[in-house]
């Protein structure tokens, strides 16, 4: 696949729907708080529940059934961790990090998942070292968000690409796919916690939520390049360098 460059900065990208957006996602935290907590006490309650059943269970058939109950209870206790993320998201533990690497990490915890499809994962490389102030765990996980969205768009083959690449003070961190892309009018809704992306080729759960709050937490932007295609292309990017002062009124 070929690379391109990013020919527009996310504040000539429709701003106005960008702006939109990230409140009505900061006002979806209140919600997200609360709910969360009054999910998560039953979840855990049924999780701990068929467990100990489980564990005195003989018949093939309920251990089956106790087994899966087990199982979706866990499912749904991970989701309420990733709506957590996005409610109450950590301050960011800031050091120096060479952002290739942190893509890198991101590639490698992927790559059994693309195997197992047959998809390809390239990363481009850079031509020199780009060092960033950031919580490069934080980003690991946001490009890792970033690749497995694109993982479920293809379901099978394709290639995804990884590109680095700095704009003044900024870094891009750019994952594209030759999958089915993203409707126009979809470009700004896929962020929200609560939208289903099945009918826009996206897999489903709080991958590019989770993105959104990393990027939010670095003071930095994600979102979808609509001049990309065919094919779908995602763009975070981080400040070289994070003001404090920045970061605390992101978080707000």
């Amino acid at each position: 696949m070929a690379s391109r460059e990013l020919e527009s900065s996310p504040a000539d990208n429709h701003p106005n729907a960008r702006s939109l957006r990230d409140e009505k996602l900061k006002s979806l935290r209140r919600l997200a708080y609360g709910a969360s907590h009054e999910i998560n006490n039953p979840l855990a309650n049924i999780a701990s529940r068929a467990q100990a059943l489980l564990a005195g269970e003989t018949d093939p058939d309920r251990r089956h059934e106790l087994a899966t109950i087990y199982a979706q209870a866990m499912r749904g206790h991970e989701m309420i961790a990733d709506l957590m993320l996005f409610a109450r998201p950590p301050q960011p533990q800031l050091t120096r990090c060479q952002i290739h690497e942190t893509a890198q990490a991101a590639l490698q915890q992927m790559l059994p998942a693309a195997k197992l499809q047959q998809t390809e994962l390239v990363l481009e490389p850079t031509q020199q070292p780009i060092t960033l102030v950031a919580d490069a765990n934080m980003l690991t996980l946001a490009i890792a968000a970033l690749i497995r969205n694109a993982l479920e768009a293809l379901k099978n083959g394709g290639q995804i690409e990884l590109s680095v690449s700095q704009a003044d003070n900024m870094i891009q961190i750019a994952v594209q796919d030759d999958g089915p892309g993203i409707p126009d009018e979809m470009a700004e809704v896929v962020f929200d916690p609560f939208y289903s992306g099945r009918e826009a080729g996206r897999g489903l759960g709080f991958g590019l939520t989770k993105c959104w709050t990393i990027a939010k937490a670095h003071h930095g932007e994600v979102y979808v390049d609509t001049a990309y295609g065919p094919g779908a292309r995602i763009v975070l990017e981080i400040p070289l360098v994070l003001n404090t002062a920045s970061q605390n009124e992101s978080l707000g």
